[in-house]
């Protein structure tokens, strides 16, 4: 589907980042890591669309303010570290997300919901709350163990203040664009 490049997000405090830049550091030159994103880029997807047809964005937009402000407060932290891909093929290099998975992962059925109510292609795969760190180029040596070097970092606690609605862009210099935002809670 061609369209706008879309997905809900929460980007954590920079205090929360920094602390997960910290302990991602001594790992950053290792044998076998992954291409890095950039801590700027870190977000936390709640749900991505891919293409989205220019005139389904503002439907998008008026639906997902209401499934957002359902949200109680809450809190999260970055925590530990794991993988997507076996040992020996690692793909994504990833910070677990702990706290207030209940409602987190309400909101995330709640955006799904709105996206399938506009006919927007949903994932049929159970939501799994993580922050992309890097991805392991295919037919390259990776180090699938590198992870569990971050078992032990549990990073601050902070409230969940506002869902975003992003747009990606992909080429030399990726970016993301905020489409829509909306406070957290009542």
């Amino acid at each position: 589907m061609s369209g706008r490049r879309l997905f809900f997000a929460v980007t954590p405090p920079a205090a929360a980042l920094a602390e997960l830049d910290r302990a991602l550091a001594p790992l950053r030159e290792a044998p076998g890591a992954p291409r890095w994103t950039p801590p700027e880029r870190w977000h936390l997807t709640l749900l991505f669309l891919g293409g989205v047809p220019a005139d389904r964005v503002a439907g998008l937009v008026t639906a997902a303010g209401p499934a957002v402000t359902a949200t109680p407060p809450l809190a999260l932290r970055l925590a530990g570290g794991g993988r997507f891909g076996s040992r020996r093929r690692p793909q994504v290099f990833w910070a677990g997300v702990t706290g207030d998975d209940d409602a987190l992962r309400g909101l995330a059925g709640r955006l799904a919901a709105v996206a399938c109510g506009l006919g927007l292609p949903v994932e049929d795969r159970p939501f799994r709350a993580h922050l992309t760190l890097g991805r392991w180029r295919p037919g390259r040596p990776g180090d699938g163990d590198l992870p569990e070097r971050l078992a032990g970092h549990c990073g601050p606690e902070w409230p969940v203040t506002e869902v975003e609605l992003l747009e990606s862009h992909l080429g030399p210099t990726p970016r993301y664009d905020r489409v829509a935002a909306w406070p957290v809670g009542p």
